[in-house]
């Protein structure tokens, strides 16, 4: 295993002066502490489930803004930019062989202008590190658990921080590989870098060379070696100590001296600029996309289903002037507008939820929003584009839509990709709001009912209860049904065609289809960008620093 000390900047001093955190209804989580963790120190944080742990430490690492007291690293208000914080779940993607996301990564967090062969020298260099250069080529989702444990680390070490923070990392890993994790951490620690975790593993704690114990409430009462803890506890061993924390009052609250200052280290280089990062995530996405052929042959073979589905419902020449059929008309436009809709939405509704803890620790590393989201589209909208080509040209190849000039049929088509973007910018929303694949499951019929609903094909807009008639302005469907109809021309077709049904049909509907498209598509685009604005906003809530409880 190389040194992990070779080309590492100085460690970080940490100072954590009067912390605390409250839940609400008044609860607290941490309770006036004060620490301090000195360059070279490994430090474990024990405690009871529910003491504050995890609180602590993100606290510490500048994740999660204290609600009283301060965190310094280095002398300077939390974060700095060169701490690495590696949570419980996994922070790596694993579609991916193990180099080609390290790659990705480092792309991500080294300064703008960095070379391939810098970025590869130092994917390689800490693939040695963390001794996984023999597994450089495997898929990560193909990696042991204690594997990938160590490849959520080395995406931390790629910015070489100067402090790193670890959530449980010896969690559900058997007693070898949990030694062999907390040998690199030793020799992590022993390199100059402040290292602190969090573990309901005794042995972990034999290792370090400070052991910080939170009573219930959030409350420091100890803060030394480990050896001299089960003394002080009154405990014949570490985990003793547990049993003794139900006494927390008995204990005295405890505190560490500052560490000395040292200076500041030069700053590590500008990050990629928002451009960058666009491009590096869209050909990113690209790649998973491409290497996880489960989910490509669903995005693929969903629309040609519901187009298989669409010719077998619909039959061929209701648009004939001659012989017009009202009634399919109005439902072969309704059920394109809502096919499009509901490529767009399942296209974006599992895109950021799958991925949100990967999300929050590349935010945390630099990365911006606009650009994350930015990404997500240039990836999903050309797909998109060729479904909606596909179903329109095939639609209209076996008489399913109306014999129309070009100009027409890009009207009509236009309205299709504006409605599927404004639906992918939905699912997105939707997707950064929830925090699992299942709950955005959940959502897909409570999206897609009103959609069907209020939209104005199966009761028209006009003769709705006012409560309807509100709500279906905020349905993108609506916007893309009448663009849709008045684009096919189905006033002139019910009027002048062969149906009685035609007239009476017409009066329904009013003006749904009277007007000119494009400011249903100004509507569609606006609603799009509202979306979007809406899921910026959500992903800066969960993603950047933030006050309140998480787990333990």
């Amino acid at each position: 295993m190389d040194d992990p000390r070779a080309a590492r900047r100085p460690g970080l001093p940490i100072e954590a002066i009067g912390l605390g955190q409250v839940v609400r209804g008044g609860r607290r989580l941490l309770d006036d502490i004060s620490l301090a963790v000195r360059p070279g120190e490994l430090v474990a944080i024990i405690g009871a489930s529910g003491a504050g742990k995890t609180t602590l430490l993100e606290t510490l690492a500048g994740v999660r803004r204290p609600a009283t007291g301060t965190v310094r690293h280095d002398g300077r208000p939390a974060p700095d930019a060169a701490v690495g914080y590696v949570p419980q779940d996994d922070i790596i993607h694993q579609q991916l062989p193990l180099a080609r996301t390290l790659r990705y990564a480092a792309r991500l967090r080294l300064p703008a202008g960095t070379s391939p062969a810098e970025v590869d020298a130092r994917v390689a260099e800490v693939l040695g590190v963390l001794g996984l250069t023999g597994r450089a080529d495997t898929r990560v989702s193909s990696l042991s658990g204690g594997e990938r444990k160590r490849a959520s680390i080395a995406v931390e070490l790629l910015a070489r921080p100067r402090a790193l923070f670890l959530d449980e990392p010896t969690s559900g890993l058997d007693p070898a590989t949990a030694a062999e994790l907390l040998t690199l951490l030793r020799a992590l620690a022993d390199g100059g870098v402040p290292v602190v975790l969090t573990t309901h593993n005794p042995p972990d704690v034999d290792r370090c060379d400070t052991v910080a114990v939170l009573a219930p409430g959030g409350r420091l009462v100890f803060a030394g070696p480990p050896a001299e803890a089960p003394g002080y506890f009154e405990a014949p061993d570490l985990a003793g100590v547990y049993g003794r924390l139900a006494d927390a009052p008995a204990w005295p609250r405890s505190t560490t001296d500052a560490p000395p200052g040292e200076p500041a280290a030069g700053p590590a280089g500008k990050a990629p600029g928002a451009l960058r990062q666009t491009a590096l995530l869209t050909r990113r996405n690209v790649d998973i996309l491409g290497a996880n052929r489960l989910t490509l042959a669903i995005l693929i073979g969903s629309p040609l289903v519901i187009l298989a589905m669409f010719l077998m419902l619909f039959r061929a020449g209701a648009f004939d002037p001659a012989h017009p059929d009202p009634a399919t008309t109005v439902m072969i436009l309704f059920w394109i507008a809502f096919g499009v809709f509901f490529f767009g939405l399942t296209y974006g509704l599992l895109q950021i939820c799958s991925e949100l803890p990967i999300l929050r620790r590349e935010v945390f590393a630099g990365l911006r929003l606009g650009p994350y989201l930015a990404a997500k589209v240039a990836m999903l909208l050309p797909p998109l584009a060729a479904v909606d080509l596909l179903l329109l040209a095939v639609l209209r190849a076996l008489d399913r839509l109306p014999s129309l000039p070009a100009r027409e049929f890009a009207a009509i088509y236009l309205t299709a990709l504006l409605a599927s973007a404004c639906a992918l910018a939905l699912g997105l929303l939707c997707s950064a709001s929830v925090s699992d694949v299942a709950q955005a499951s959940l959502l897909l019929p409570m999206l897609c009912f009103p959609q069907v609903l209020f939209v104005g094909a199966i009761l028209p807009v006009p003769v709705m209860a006012p409560v309807g008639r509100a709500l279906s302005y905020a349905m993108s469907n609506r916007w893309s049904f009448e663009a849709l109809g008045h684009s096919a021309g189905l006033e002139t077709l019910w009027r002048d065609g062969g149906s009685p049904l035609g007239p009476p049909l017409l009066a329904t509907y009013g003006d749904s289809f009277a007007r000119e498209p494009w400011p249903n598509w100004l509507i569609l685009g606006g609603m799009t960008l509202l979306f979007l604005a809406g899921a910026v906003l959500v992903l800066r809530r969960r993603c950047g620093p933030s006050r309140g409880p998480r787990r333990g």
